[in-house]
């Protein structure tokens, strides 16, 4: 579609900065986006009512759903009401969870990042851990907040890849460390998606849809974060980068 750099769409937070709305999206993303996969981004705003999913799929080439500080409201995925203020974003579940469906559907290179890869699942019927650390069996995956942002995104554990998803065709690597920073996590897998890699305690980390027209990854890790510095997160958008040129 675009006559250099394909264009790819984020999906930004809806935020009040003091009295004022505003619509936001991580530097990280963008420049990941812009470096890693040698495209250009565009932000979506997260208005009301939603801008029109056609219109935006005529505009972009690709899609790329990030991580927040806020969840996905459980009633699209029929889960209890939040406890302890969690913090909720209706404006950017009403564009992203159709934005997705619709994206996947049209072939549309997508990649979902940590609160991306939960949207993707719930989008086609999966459901969600509220608080991974409170599962049985499972690790806290949390960050710590008073840590550095250095120590936040630090390697802290293992994933294995699993043979047969899009993440196994991308890196050679069948088990490597990833950062953590999620109290949110895939519960009932979507019957459309296929855990590609999977944390020690059986969370799953990512996912990849084998029947879908185009590229579909999610992952719960941030490799947007120093991607360069970091060889499966510079194949991960250097293959994201190509299947946008085709």
């Amino acid at each position: 579609m675009s006559a250099s750099r394909p264009v790819v769409g984020l999906v930004c937070d809806h935020r009040m900065v003091g009295r004022h709305p505003f619509h936001m999206v991580g530097e990280k993303y963008i420049t990941a986006l812009r470096d890693g996969a040698d495209a250009l981004p565009l932000l979506i705003p997260a208005l009301e009512p939603p801008l029109s999913v056609a219109d935006l799929l005529a505009t972009v080439d690709g899609l790329l759903f990030t991580g927040s500080p806020s969840n996905v409201s459980p009633r699209h995925y029929g889960g209890p009401t939040p406890r302890d203020g969690q913090l909720q974003d209706e404006r950017r579940d009403e564009i992203a969870l159709p934005l997705l469906r619709a994206a996947v559907d049209a072939g549309k290179p997508v990649i979902c990042i940590c609160r991306g890869c939960q949207e993707l699942n719930v989008a086609f019927g999966g459901t969600l851990h509220q608080k991974v650390h409170e599962v049985q069996g499972r690790l806290d995956h949390r960050e710590k907040d008073v840590a550095s942002l250095d120590e936040q995104y630090a390697p802290v554990h293992p994933v294995s890849v699993m043979e047969g998803g899009l993440l196994s065709r991308l890196t050679t690597a069948r088990r490597f460390d990833v950062n953590s920073l999620h109290g949110q996590g895939v519960d009932k897998l979507a019957p459309s998606l296929f855990a590609d890699a999977v944390a020690p305690d059986g969370q799953i980390e990512a996912v990849s849809m084998p029947g879908a027209k185009g590229f579909v990854l999610g992952l719960q890790w941030h490799p947007e974060w120093r991607w360069s510095e970091n060889e499966v997160s510079r194949a991960i958008f250097a293959a994201y980068g190509v299947a946008l040129r085709k």
